[in-house]
């Protein structure tokens, strides 16, 4: 069974930085795509950032500049270094995976940021 655990996410204020981990685990034949999306109350979940096994990186154009992503394909973890954060940004932030071609999610992380 693949389980998603997800770290970070916390209280910050605006303009500080947080940094969100997600280790994969369990019988994986194959882990293509990777990343973040973020679920706002009363808003739909969105894509925050993605990367592909390959390298190919998507962010949201609202965290282009501020957020990036890492992964390590090896320990099979992807990372989101938030920068700059905004109240906007406030949000329950799920990790996503690709694995053996079914869909994967955390349990999600908040994530906060006062004005």
């Amino acid at each position: 069974q693949v389980q998603l655990v997800e770290s970070g996410g916390g209280l910050v204020q605006a303009g500080g930085s947080l940094r969100l981990s997600c280790a994969a685990s369990g019988s994986m034949f194959s882990i293509r795509s990777m990343g973040w999306y973020r679920q706002a109350p009363g808003k739909q979940r969105e894509l925050v950032a993605r990367i592909t096994s390959s390298g190919g990186i998507n962010y949201a154009d609202s965290v282009k500049g501020r957020f990036t992503i890492s992964r390590d394909n090896a320990k099979s973890t992807v990372d989101l270094q938030m920068n700059s954060l905004k109240p906007e940004d406030t949000a329950v932030y799920y990790c996503y995976a690709l694995i053996n071609r079914e869909d994967y999610w955390g349990q999600g992380t908040q994530v906060t940021v006062s004005s």
